[in-house]
């Protein structure tokens, strides 16, 4: 008779160990027992044994074995992501560790969308690190619904975005930069050098780079396209990945539509320009999500520096009641 879900649980906890965790996602990455134990540092014969006891344990063929290597199962890849799941919490468990270990409990865990690490923290973080060099910030990157999972499992301390549809019990959103979408390009891009401001009309017809469905800007570039008598050209590119999108509008006469925030420190430096435009194209305001209690003093230091930062360079449009400039701050 089959196992059920219970004694499964039971069986895994009492004869389960990471290192079998690990063997089985690495097979599924690299295909091929002999690799596989080349990079975990094992022979062959214990990856091999390995297998069989998980197979064993699971009651389930993982792999199917072919003459190149191994393939996963059906069922291996329905596992897989609870697998990566364990994987990359026992990772950042040991990074937790770590880091409480040296730095004394002095570390703040922050959650940025890609607008923000760019529009927020970036101009801020050096300063951080120069007056608080005994805090360590340990900085990972999500957007949106993501974003709201981690914080429901309590994985992070900060999060740096806009404001979210619904926050999470618990927690409060400051808003600090004002941003908008703006029209980017190359500047060998032929609309390069226009000085007068450009009606979204008169972009119909050009190629532009797609953000992924559902993102602020591709929601608004399709809203705008319904108006346009030629249709856009799209570029056979889909991504939110700042350093492609950057080289992608250098080299190729495209256009894409971004928050400011984005990609602000290549058209700061010049690699690409902002189009001047005749509408603005406002969108919701970036800014900190924090919980409005136990904030630790590591997270209160970094918040007030960012807070501080954006005040002195009166882009703040957020009110954010009270900011301290960074130069009042005390290490």
């Amino acid at each position: 008779m089959s196992a059920s879900a219970t004694v499964l649980l039971n069986r895994l906890l009492a004869r389960g160990k990471f290192r079998h965790i690990q063997v089985l996602q690495r097979l599924v990455e690299l295909g091929s027992v002999q690799r596989t134990a080349s990079a975990i540092g094992l022979t062959q014969s214990s990856v091999t044994q390995t297998l069989a006891y998980l197979e064993r344990l699971f009651e389930l063929p993982l792999f199917e074995r072919h003459a190149r290597g191994v393939r996963p199962t059906a069922a291996c890849r329905q596992l897989l992501p609870a697998m990566r799941q364990l994987m990359a919490g026992l990772t950042q468990g040991a990074e937790l560790a770590s880091g409480n270990r040296l730095h004394a409990n002095q570390q703040v865990r922050v959650l940025a969308s890609v607008s923000a690490a760019h529009g927020l923290l970036l101009p801020v973080l050096h300063l951080f690190h120069a007056r608080y060099p005994q805090v360590r910030v340990l900085l990972v990157e999500a957007e949106g619904p993501d974003q709201l999972q981690v914080v429901a499992r309590g994985e992070v301390d900060l999060v740096a975005c806009r404001r979210p549809a619904i926050l999470p019990a618990g927690w409060t959103f400051e808003p600090l930069l004002d941003d908008e979408l703006v029209v980017l390009c190359g500047p060998r891009h032929p609309l390069a050098r226009r000085r007068r401001a450009l009606r979204m009309v008169e972009l119909e017809g050009r190629s532009w780079l797609q953000g992924p469905v559902g993102s602020i800007a591709r929601v608004r570039l399709d809203e705008l396209a319904t108006g346009f008598v030629q249709d856009i050209e799209p570029f056979p590119l889909v991504t939110r990945m700042p350093a492609v999108l950057s080289d992608t509008l250098r080299q190729h006469p495209v256009l894409a539509l971004l928050p400011r925030s984005y990609l602000r420190h290549q058209v700061d430096a010049g690699e690409l320009v902002a189009l001047p435009l005749a509408e603005r194209q406002p969108i919701d305001p970036l800014g900190l999500m924090l919980p409005i209690d136990g904030r630790s003093d590591a997270c209160e230091l970094l918040a007030q520096c960012m807070r501080g930062s954006v005040g002195q360079t009166g882009a703040s449009r957020g009110g954010a009641a009270g900011a301290v400039g960074p130069k009042a701050l005390k290490p």
